[in-house]
């Protein structure tokens, strides 16, 4: 993929820029701590449970109701995989404070070097209305011009609209991105396309 021929890097978010922290040894405490004992494994089944639900409905948090809304959902998704009778609603910020995310290696030195070469980056993912405060945690958000989230990828709305907003056309963007969703909403935007780890993919831009 010749450099040339871009003005803009658009990425995925989760499995391309960062990845989840194993989550059930807090979460083990977090629920002892409310007097629920459960085991590694019975938790391990429950977060699975609930990353389940949360796939196909992260777009569903696109606002502070909405987002809400979500978080009750999962909290209860995941309560009920460990039968737990806690409240959802008391428990959904505890169990998001317990979710940890981690950027990928190599993610900082490509995103500077994107940055040297001068193309403008976004963030397009299919991630409810935390995805931008995740990004600051994380000491990312400064590398992109905008961030879209709730994109209901493999629908390509969520790159164009980053694409209108960084003003270029989706011919002369690249998306990066680990999924097949991601593949073919960037087909459909127009745009190319090249897989996670970031790493990779810009060491093959020449």
């Amino acid at each position: 993929m010749k450099l040339a021929e871009l003005d803009a890097v658009v990425l995925d978010a989760y499995g391309t820029l960062m990845t989840l922290l194993d989550p059930v040894p807090r979460l083990v405490e977090v629920l002892a701590a409310h007097g629920v004992e459960r085991s590694p494994e019975q938790v391990l089944a429950g977060v699975r449970a609930e990353i389940a639900h949360y796939g196909p409905h992260a777009s569903e948090g696109h606002d502070e109701e909405s987002l809400a809304r979500l978080q009750h959902d999962c909290a209860g998704v995941f309560l009920g995989a460990v039968e737990s009778d806690l409240d959802a609603g008391e428990f959904a910020p505890v169990y998001v404070g317990a979710l940890r995310f981690e950027v990928l290696p190599g993610v900082v030195a490509s995103l500077d070097r994107l940055r040297a070469l001068g193309l403008e980056l976004a963030v397009v993912a299919n991630w409810d209305l935390t995805l931008h405060e995740r990004l600051e945690q994380l000491g990312l958000r400064r590398y992109f011009s905008t961030v879209v989230h709730a994109a209901r990828k493999p629908a390509p709305d969520g790159l164009l609209l980053a694409l209108d907003e960084l003003g270029v056309d989706p011919a002369r963007a690249l998306y990066v991105g680990d999924s097949d969703a991601d593949e073919q909403a960037a087909r459909a935007a127009g745009m190319q396309f090249a897989p996670a780890p970031l790493a990779d993919a810009v060491a093959a831009l020449t």
